[in-house]
Parts: C-alpha cells; sequence; structure tokens
C-alpha cells in the first residue's frame, strides 16, 4: 500500500500510528509483520515515545546539534545534514502483527521523520501474513 503524507515544516515527526494500523486492518492479516518503508533519502521512519511529544522535539533538536546546517558541506543542493539525519533514522522499520494489531509497546509509535520539507512524501506499507 502507498500513502501520501504533505508535511508542513523543515523538520518535523508525523506520527504514523494510525496509517500502519489502517493498513494493518484493510489487509486482514491476524498475524504476521507489517513492514514500513519511505523511499527519500532526507526523510526516514522511527518507532519511539507517543506519550509526551516533547521527546521528538528532543530528538529533532540532538539531530540538529550531531548533524547541523553547515556552509562547508560538499553537497550542492544545501541538504546534507538532512541526508545525515535520515541515514541515522532508517528509511523502514518493522513492527509485528499479532491477533490484527499492531504489536508496540505501551508507549511507542511510528513516526515519519522529515528532514529537508516541506515536501509531499510517499510512505510505503507491506503486510506481510504468517505462514
Amino acid at each position: 500500500m502507498e500513502f501520501l503524507v504533505t508535511t508542513q515544516k523543515n523538520q518535523q515527526f508525523l506520527k504514523i500510528t494510525n496509517l500502519v494500523e489502517e493498513a494493518v486492518q484493510r489487509s486482514q492479516v491476524k498475524d504476521g509483520m507489517v513492514v514500513v518503508f519511505v523511499p527519500h533519502t532526507t526523510a526516514g521512519v522511527t518507532i519511539n515515545e507517543n506519550a509526551d511529544p516533547d521527546v521528538t522535539t528532543d530528538i529533532l533538536s540532538g539531530l540538529n546539534k550531531a548533524f547541523p546546517e553547515r556552509d562547508e558541506y560538499l553537497h550542492i543542493e544545501g541538504n546534507s545534514h538532512a541526508h545525515m539525519k535520515a541515514s541515522l533514522m532508517g528509511s523502514s522499520c518493522h513492527i509485528f502483527v499479532e491477533n490484527g494489531k499492531l504489536k508496540l509497546g505501551r508507549w511507542q509509535g511510528v513516526y515519519f521523520c522529515e528532514f529537508d520539507g516541506p515536501r509531499n512524501r510517499k510512505i510505503f506499507i507491506k503486510i506481510i501474513k504468517e505462514s
């Protein structure tokens, strides 16, 4: 399944847990695995705490300290910092499906990570049925 998201900021975390849950429900798979894949080099996907929005704010703050925007980067587009952040986050995540539900921890959510927005982005979700 392919989903489109539109980001509103240069950098942001969008909670997409509901999108992944919707894909699982539509698939009618009761037990298996979900793969969430982001086909972009300046965006990523991660699983982290969904109870306190300050967590994603803090993650972005830490990433900006580790990978700040710098003039000395060689990449002509000037978004090397976004490529580095996306590489660290990763372009995919895997989640177990049990009894038709995502097997996430109590405080976990799935996030699309934008590092070079705002943009229109794609998210691919594949549900693999347990054999």
